[in-house]
């Protein structure tokens, strides 16, 4: 990824990962924003392709699919005004859940990508965990590659290899991973019968929203964020399980989280009066 990365020019280092094996796709100059129709599901290896992308497009960044497609993983650590995910990642690596990197991208906000190879036939999907400011990216998903750039603060950064490992890689349990930075939190408890309550499954509302095809995908996502609302879940959960689904599916980020938002007022709302978030009240089919 190194020698990629010191490519000279975009459509370059676009070409040479192609010519190495590793699908790519263009994304909007110094953005994340797909160009191809299907997004992630359009990147190909093929040289002849991505060169007449990056033709059309000189300027265009570079997304880089994760998973089994491409046998990369990626570990996102966040920097933001609301927190940082390094301290979460050390805690993870010296446990000794994140200690595989194969390469260290330094991100232009300030955060870091983590790469790790995917093992073979063994599909792991994206998620967030926004309490620790991590995020994974597998099957599902993609990531911005070097020697890509965006503005921050009107200011082009580059996204950065900073770090080779002297060393093997070797893939990340990911399923681990988030359970070691989110652990479960105990199950409600009915107080009368000491019983738990039912609630709700995050991972199976997730799916549905995954599976839901374009026409339906942003009415499942408002169902399944009002379920978890209505569950006692907080925001950051539904965005948790459901940002990675909605983007599986097809829905951008800002349609996703505003969707999501609508849901939480609405429950909110429906529960001060009493009633609850209902298929009636919510006029979803499914």
């Amino acid at each position: 990824m190194q020698s990629v990365a010191a490519e000279p020019g975009l459509a370059l280092a676009a070409v040479r990962y192609a010519n190495l094996g590793i699908p790519v796709f263009p994304c909007v100059p110094a953005g994340k924003q797909p160009l191809t129709p299907n997004g992630f599901h359009d990147a190909t290896s093929s040289a002849r392709v991505v060169h007449a992308w990056w033709q059309r497009t000189p300027d265009a960044n570079i997304g880089l699919p994760t998973g089994l497609s491409t046998g990369v993983l990626v570990v996102d650590i966040d920097v933001h005004p609301g927190g940082s995910g390094f301290a979460a990642f050390e805690r993870a690596r010296s446990d000794g859940l994140a200690d595989g990197w194969g390469w260290l991208v330094r991100t232009p906000s300030g955060g870091v990508h983590a790469y790790y190879p995917a093992a073979t036939g063994h599909e792991q999907r994206s998620w967030q965990v926004p309490s620790a400011h991590v995020d994974f990216r597998g099957d599902g998903g993609y990531v911005i590659a070097p020697p890509s750039r965006l503005e921050v603060d009107g200011i082009p950064q580059t996204y950065e290899v900073i770090a080779t490992a002297t060393r093997p890689a070797k893939p990340v349990d990911a399923a681990k991973l988030r359970q070691f930075l989110e652990p479960p939190r105990p199950k409600p408890v009915d107080p009368a019968s000491g019983l738990p309550l039912k609630g709700c499954r995050p991972e199976a509302l997730a799916r549905v929203v995954a599976q839901t095809p374009e026409g339906g995908r942003n009415r499942a996502l408002f169902w399944a964020s009002c379920r978890m609302a209505e569950d006692g879940q907080i925001r950051a959960d539904a965005v948790s399980y459901l940002m990675p689904a909605a983007q599986h599916a097809g829905l951008p980020e800002r349609e996703i989280e505003s969707t999501i938002d609508s849901a939480y007022r609405i429950a909110a709302r429906l529960g001060q009066s009493g009633l609850g978030p209902t298929r009636r009240s919510e006029a979803i089919q499914l």
